[in-house]
């Protein structure tokens, strides 16, 4: 109950359970998130470099959808890569998969009748030499969330999304906290005409919507994985540099930097050994929030062509890839991505608050 306009202690605690409560479970959500995106292609259905591998034959084929596959050696050898190849790029596959509705098999041939999946009109036949099938060519597979329009198991790519967007936050979070630790620090830290040129140059920063730096960033350095780390991380810094700024304000003049300077010590150490790790809490706070806003311009990046490109599958391509068929029977194709960008990000929100609570750090 309300008390005079204050919560009671027992509605204080209540909230504080519920924050710790959902801090916790959007930590588990994440690191399972962060273990699928780093194990991806041990883990999905099709491990080839990308989850790329096209089949026309069964496209945008709803979830459960079943079929039988013949296994066809590829014309030149494939070789075997190691565990952390693997684990990078995924693995090519030695074989041409052929969906088949059934098999004639003679003596020196084998003529596979194609998968149709209208069963309309005569199926289309291919004759293979039976010194092109490995020792067991007939392979059964199912995709639990159906393919794409390109005929690729959804569920693989959807899962390798998870690293896109990993990967994207992390790295875009870490350049953002470097950045706003030095500009901040400079101008908190010196204060005079060079705090006057941070803040004026922060405000600049500041005024500018995010999505177009972020645009013109990506126009100036072209399109790719590694251009749209550095675009994010670098409009990402501002509120770092702001609360580093307002931080190393209030404790300039403290004790333990005062002692510092009678010491002898140089600046660059007193504000590195001594004032950022003091500082830390509210960093950590922003950068959960940031590493979710991270997420959402590279998704909003990739929907517009400008970010990650085909056939590496991101998050936010594959809505672009599937929104016509949203008014159609396949709507799970766009919803699926978008609800995995809701999921995380506000897996990222949540943790967040959680420790904005833990850390006690004032909104």
């Amino acid at each position: 109950m309300k008390n005079n306009g204050f919560l009671s202690p027992s509605q204080i605690a209540w909230r504080r359970y519920k924050k710790n409560v959902s801090g916790m479970i959007s930590l588990v959500f994440i690191v399972l998130c962060a273990l699928m995106a780093i194990f991806a292609y041990f883990i999905i259905p099709d491990n080839t470099p990308d989850a790329n591998t096209q089949i026309l034959e069964i496209s945008t084929q709803k979830p459960g959808f079943e079929v039988d596959m013949l296994l066809v050696n590829k014309p030149t050898k494939v070789e075997k890569v190691g565990f952390f190849k693997k684990l990078w790029s995924g693995q090519p596959s030695p074989y041409r998969q052929i969906p088949f509705d059934s098999l004639k098999v003679e003596e020196n041939t084998t003529t596979v009748y194609i998968f149709n999946p209208e069963r309309c009109g005569s199926a289309t036949e291919e004759v293979i030499d039976n010194s092109m099938l490995p020792t067991n060519p007939v392979v059964h597979r199912k995709y639990y969330l159906g393919t794409d329009q390109f005929g690729r198991d959804f569920l693989s790519r959807l899962v390798l999304g998870t690293r896109i967007s990993f990967s994207v936050g992390f790295i875009a979070v870490l350049l953002s906290v470097v950045i706003g630790l030095f500009v901040g620090g400079l101008g908190g830290f010196f204060r005079g005409r060079v705090d006057d040129v941070v803040m004026w140059f922060i405000n600049v920063i500041w005024s500018l919507p995010t999505l177009l730096i972020v645009i013109a960033i990506t126009f100036a350095l072209g399109k790719g994985v590694v251009q749209v780390f550095i675009a994010v991380g670098l409009t990402m810094w501002v509120e770092v540099a702001r609360v580093t700024r307002g931080q190393i304000l209030s404790i300039r003049e403290t004790t333990f930097v005062e002692a510092g300077r009678a010491l002898g010590f140089r600046n660059a150490r007193i504000i590195i050994r001594h004032i950022i790790p003091n500082i830390l809490n509210p960093i950590i706070v922003i950068s959960a929030a940031n590493f979710a806003t991270a997420i959402l311009l590279e998704a909003g990046l990739s929907f517009l062509g400008i970010g990650v490109q085909p056939p590496m599958p991101s998050w936010g391509s594959m809505i672009k890839e599937n929104y016509a068929y949203i008014i159609l029977n396949d709507a799970y194709l766009a919803i699926l991505p978008g609800i995995a960008i809701m999921l995380l990000v506000l897996a990222f929100m949540l943790m967040g608050n959680a420790l904005r609570e833990a850390l006690n750090v004032k909104k």
